[in-house]
């Protein structure tokens, strides 16, 4: 499978109906955005078609590699990330296998950008290396091939959601986001993000106590004496 020599396909007819979407092909990915308001797509859209996120469709590659090491003779990693086509279908299908190497295309993954998650988007934009992560996990029982293979779970743009599942001990890798979806993602992060000051907070002794008047109290550290005795 060459990458130049890739189809783009409408994702709009896989599966069931979607609203009018805005599409962007460039260099490969097709890029979809609700359609904007004012338009007659937009009109026709219900309230609950009206909310739809910005999406694209990519299919992941992995690839298992020989090594030399003995107790562990294969390594599985991340090889790319292809925008999804139609003719990929539905299931993982193995594209090469030899004696140093085997690589699997899993198709039909959704990535979308939500509001709530701009934060992520722009930590990730502002990186050397922006990118796509994946998360994947060996299978623990064959499924797919005669032998267990790393399977991808989900696909992000969120520096966040990295994290978040760096914490919590899953495979994540990564690589680099082409030019037309990072200038699509920081679109989005630039009309949606708000960034937030973080405020240090006062601390509590710093605060002026007051009486129940609402008078400052002067609090005094001279001790109480008792009366003299002579």
């Amino acid at each position: 499978m060459a990458e130049g020599n890739l189809k783009i396909q409408d994702p709009i007819r896989r599966g069931s109906a979607r609203p009018p979407y805005t599409a962007r092909p460039m260099f490969g990915f097709v890029l979809y955005s609700p359609a904007a308001a004012g338009t007659p797509e937009a009109a026709s859209l219900d309230a609950a078609e009206a909310v739809r996120r910005p999406f694209t469709l990519v299919a992941v590659v992995m690839q298992r590699e020989r090594i030399d090491n003995r107790w562990q003779p294969w390594r599985w990693s991340l090889s790319e990330i292809i925008p999804h086509e139609d003719g990929f279908g539905t299931q993982p299908r193995l594209l090469i296998k030899d004696d140093q190497q085997e690589r699997w295309l899993h198709p039909g993954f959704t990535v979308e950008l939500f509001t709530d998650d701009t934060e992520g988007y722009h930590l990730n934009l502002t990186t050397d290396h922006p990118c796509f992560w994946v998360v994947w996990r060996m299978e623990e029982e064959p499924a797919i091939s005669d032998e267990c293979i790393a399977v991808p779970q989900t696909v992000t743009l969120s520096y966040t959601d990295a994290g978040r599942w760096l914490d919590a001990q899953e495979s994540v890798e990564q690589v680099p986001a082409p030019i037309e979806v990072l200038s699509w993602l920081q679109a989005f992060t630039d009309k949606h993000h708000v960034q937030e000051l973080k405020r240090r907070k006062r601390p509590d002794s710093f605060k002026s106590l007051q009486d129940r008047f609402g008078n400052p109290v002067r609090v005094s550290t001279d001790k109480i004496r008792g009366p003299s005795h002579g």
